[in-house]
């Protein structure tokens, strides 16, 4: 029943998206918004809670897919034995309605396709009323709604809108996908082949703002082209994933709902889009992210929904079993309450990032960063759930300690270079003494490594991150011992683990069992690189990027014994790591 991860495409519109099965099955599309309830959810169950599928009635032989030069068209060659069709899929950049286009072309000889829809909304919660009208198939619950148009003569089987047909060479049959509200007229349908050919205009022109040159050249184009299709046009806003739920462990209880945005993300994402020349989509992730956490510092969050939303409650929903039996299917996230204390330095590092690369000066950005030192004052002397949203108890993470003291340093920066005012000295107490104690508490002497957590013996992958921030040179002898230790106590089969996880919680609250997490692993090619350890670098960087599925996407982490993508798909934080790599990279070669 299931396909794995990485059997998976995305298409969207830059508001949502949809994954593509390479068996022709679109088993997720969440609708208006990434966050939204999804109205296809087999991939989090069956094909009762929602899918549309459009494949040769007869076994597939061979099934090759790419994207249609650098865009977010996707082109699936599928060879039966009776011959062969092409099967184009794509989602329209919005401009009222939302789209989901599939075009089934013949090749050769003379293919039986089935066509299948099966709309379930609320998460293959509520089974739609369906009639037709006007030409069309409507199909109605509660607030949403959604319209098919097709000239493939379509019947109702059970609950589902079916269609059998035979598909020959030269031949084109569209399919048009509506969503819209329910309490709207039903709009006017797009041309599909006009729509096609527009499409693949305004991702062409897109990419062709893509500045890079060097290593791995098409897997970063992806990788930008996969953080332009998370990024929700509407206000700037980035997603972490388009999934729920998809599990860090196969079976296991790991999973989380990424489809909002990071505060975290937020640096890494910046260097990303401004070295690859995307500055006006930098530009309108630094102002949602001004918008978003504006306010009281105290109210700070973790995360945000796309258009800045705050409460983003988890629920459970109990009748999805879960990708594989992954229990338990969760929506919304819980570590929105969380304290974590790293956030503070990012969201202040991506400001001055976006600063230095000259995206324009923002008044209401520094007062507000000046609000967030003076909280953080008192607040970095205080335990908190870490980077790795930790469900156990509170600690003093040595990662939350550092990017605290990114926070101070990157106002002092600023001060400095007279681009704003603020009480320099004050700063320059804080961020030292924060120094002093990581130095003191967060560095085992006798291993030679710095720690997860004060006065522990744990290893942790964020360690990794001390060089990128300025903290230590990537040379510093510290930081050679932490990498060794981290090499030895972190990896598997090449690849990094965040930490260990221990059968009791101790540390995460959480039973152990999940995948290598890419990025560590991405941060471990840039250490390798900055330490000199160029050779070892480059091969690591290879290493991961032939992890990538074949349209170039990455999940969240990696399963080195069933050899899959495990995590939520496509993660962003994935695809900013391989960018930022290497670009490092370029630099070396």
């Amino acid at each position: 029943m299931f396909q794995l991860i990485e059997d998976y495409a995305a298409v969207g519109d830059t508001q949502t998206a949809a994954l593509v099965g390479r068996n022709g099955s679109i088993d997720w599309l969440c609708l208006p918004r990434f966050d939204s309830g999804a109205c296809f959810a087999a991939l989090l169950g069956t094909p009762e809670h929602g899918r549309w599928l459009l494949a040769p009635a007869g076994d597939i032989q061979e099934c090759t897919r790419r994207y249609r030069g650098d865009s977010l068209v996707l082109e699936s060659t599928i060879v039966t034995a009776a011959g062969t069709i092409r099967v184009i899929d794509f989602m329209p950049p919005r401009s009222g309605a939302a789209d989901l286009i599939r075009i089934v072309e013949g090749v050769t000889g003379e293919v039986p396709v089935h066509m299948e829809l099966v709309i379930r909304f609320d998460y293959g919660s509520i089974v739609p009323w369906v009639h037709r009208q006007d030409g069309a198939i409507h199909a109605i619950g509660g607030p949403d709604a959604m319209a098919l148009w097709t000239p493939v003569e379509t019947v109702g089987v059970g609950l589902t809108t079916q269609s059998a047909f035979t598909v020959r060479p030269g031949e084109r049959y569209p399919f048009v996908l509506m969503w819209y509200p329910s309490h709207e007229r039903l709009p006017t349908p797009l041309d599909a082949f006009d729509a096609l050919q527009d499409t693949e205009a305004w991702w062409r022109d897109w990419s062709a703002g893509c500045t890079y040159n060097g290593p791995a050249r098409d897997l970063v184009y992806r990788s930008a082209i996969t953080l332009k299709a998370l990024t929700y046009a509407p206000t700037g806003g980035i997603v972490a994933a388009a999934t729920t739920s998809l599990p860090e462990f196969i079976g296991g209880v790991r999973n989380w709902d990424y489809r909002f945005c990071w505060l975290r993300d937020a640096s890494q994402t910046l260097r990303a889009l401004i070295g690859c020349g995307f500055h006006s989509e930098a530009a309108a992730w630094r102002d949602w992210l001004v918008r978003a956490v504006a306010g009281d510092p105290d109210q700070l969050q973790i995360m945000y929904g796309p258009a800045g939303e705050r409460r983003l409650t988890e629920l459970e929903l109990p009748w999805l079993p879960g990708y594989e039996q992954s229990r338990p299917v969760r929506i919304g996230n819980l570590a929105v309450t969380q304290l974590q204390l790293d956030v503070y330095g990012e969201v202040i590092d991506a400001l001055h990032v976006a600063r230095v690369a000259g995206i324009g000066p923002n008044d209401d950005a520094w007062n507000l960063q000046r609000a967030m030192l003076r909280r953080l004052t008192t607040l970095w002397r205080e335990p908190d759930e870490g980077i790795w949203e930790v469900r156990g108890e509170r600690r003093h993470f040595t990662h939350s300690k550092v990017m605290a003291w990114v926070a101070f340093d990157r106002a002092i920066r600023a001060a400095e270079d007279g681009a704003c005012t603020g009480p320099v000295d004050e700063w320059r107490a804080e961020r030292d003494a924060i120094r002093e104690e990581v130095m003191q508490h967060g560095f085992d002497a006798a291993r030679q490594c710095f720690t997860q957590f004060y006065g522990s013996r744990e290893l942790d992958a964020s360690l990794l991150i001390l060089p990128l921030t300025g903290f230590l040179q990537a040379t510093d002898p510290r930081m050679l011992g932490t990498v060794v230790a981290i090499e030895r106590g972190l990896m598997r089969d090449g690849l990094v683990y965040r930490y260990s996880t221990a059968p009791d919680g101790k540390v995460d609250g959480l039973p152990p069992g999940e995948g290598a997490f890419l990025p560590c692993s991405f941060w471990l090619v840039d250490n390798y690189l900055l330490q000199g350890r160029i050779g070892e670098g480059r091969a690591l960087f290879e290493r991961l990027s032939a992890l990538a599925n074949d349209v170039g996407l990455l999940s969240e982490e990696y399963d080195p014994d069933g050899k899959r993508l495990v995590g939520n798909f496509p993660q962003a934080f994935s695809h900013v790591s391989l960018v930022n790599s290497a670009r490092l990279l370029a630099n070396h070669v």
